[in-house]
């Protein structure tokens, strides 16, 4: 499941809700929020999180909250009441991550009624025993990595999968978070990943590198906003099954050929990725231009030298010297060229046109 985030440092309103629903759209299915960050003012949390529970309940979305016991008595709840977590499932929170200053016995009666979060980045082998002698309700527990909001403090990408691979047999979820590219959230505006290799990567890129790292069920975008065109992305990834590269077109003499989708042939290439249908549409003669260095990124197009391989069209994964047989017809734009590496074999990708627009 794919996940963002909404914090209450700023005003819930239409704004917010605009966002949530591109969201929704986008194929996102569950909030992250948190009650117990020391900037914000809390004596406005109540309100907020009476807004936001019904945006999200409008939109059929799970909210998983960060809690502190400070957190909850700011709201006028009590963590060991019954009665008090009825009134705030009723506000629309789905789950609470449990953080600082609450034991596990508290954590053992809490999930048999909520959904509970543990913190699977300092989660060990005896307080999951010791969870399971006082009677814990292992099948509303989940685990939730932390994320990272000062530079270089990150997990390795090896101890985050030691982790996983340490709790993976419980059979619980397992969710971390990768940073956003629009909306960082201060006071440092560095990103909020689990993973400090993804601080400044692509979301998309974050997010696949989390799935295939293995047992990762869940992904959440750390901070409070990305752009539409990475909604795009992810829609495109994760329902399409497609990922869409923005271009400049460096000659439209056969735009035809490669403006457009592609499937990733099954024998992918080291260098490249080769169109599966590129050589069997009807070609017309492409005469040898723009014979440039082929940069990572480059869209080529091979011409009339290149014998039967005419009009092979690939797309560079790392840079490649010039060769008068190919043609260099496209670069992916900067921002995108990270994208390249989550088209896996058998997979579709679209080259579209960017105008600067």
């Amino acid at each position: 499941m794919l996940g963002f985030s909404i914090f209450f440092s700023e005003a819930i309103d239409s704004e917010t809700e605009n966002y949530i629903k591109k969201m929704k759209a986008a194929g996102f299915e569950g909030v992250f929020s948190s009650l117990h960050i020391p900037e914000d003012d809390t004596s406005t949390y109540k309100e907020k999180l009476q807004t936001l529970g019904n945006m999200l309940k409008k939109y059929q979305l799970n909210l998983m909250v960060d809690i502190s016991t400070l957190g909850l008595k700011a709201l006028g709840y009590d963590i060991q009441s019954k009665e008090d977590i009825e009134a705030i499932k009723a506000l629309g929170i789905t789950g609470l991550r449990m953080d600082y200053g609450i034991s596990f016995d508290v954590i053992a009666q809490l999930s048999q009624w909520i959904t509970v979060s543990l913190n699977a980045s300092t989660l060990t082998v005896e307080e999951v025993a010791y969870l399971k002698e006082q009677g814990a309700n292992f099948s509303n527990l989940e685990l939730w990595h932390n994320y990272y909001p000062r530079v270089e403090t990150g997990l390795a990408m090896e101890t985050f999968k030691q982790k996983n691979e340490l709790f993976h047999h419980l059979g619980l979820k397992i969710c971390a978070f990768v940073p956003g590219d629009h909306q960082l959230r201060g006071p440092l505006f560095e990103g909020l990943p689990t993973v400090e290799d993804h601080r400044y990567q692509a979301p998309l890129v974050s997010t696949v590198s989390l799935l295939d790292a293995g047992y990762v069920s869940d992904v959440y975008i750390g901070d409070p906003g990305i752009k539409e065109a990475t909604m795009t992305q992810f829609f495109d990834y994760f329902k399409q099954q497609r990922v869409s590269l923005k271009v400049e077109v460096l000659d439209a003499t056969h735009e035809r050929l490669f403006i457009g989708t592609h499937t990733n042939r099954v024998d992918d290439a080291r260098d490249v990725i080769r169109s599966q249908e590129a050589r069997f549409k009807e070609l017309p003669i492409i005469e040898p231009h723009k014979t440039l260095v082929r940069t990572k990124g480059s869209v080529t197009l091979d011409n009339e030298k290149y014998g039967r391989y005419k009009g092979e069209l690939q797309l560079t994964k790392v840079d490649l010297p010039l060769d008068e047989r190919v043609n260099v017809v496209a670069r992916v734009i900067e921002e995108d060229q990270a994208l390249i590496k989550v088209i896996k074999p058998g997979m579709s990708y679209r080259l579209v046109n960017y105008k600067g627009a």
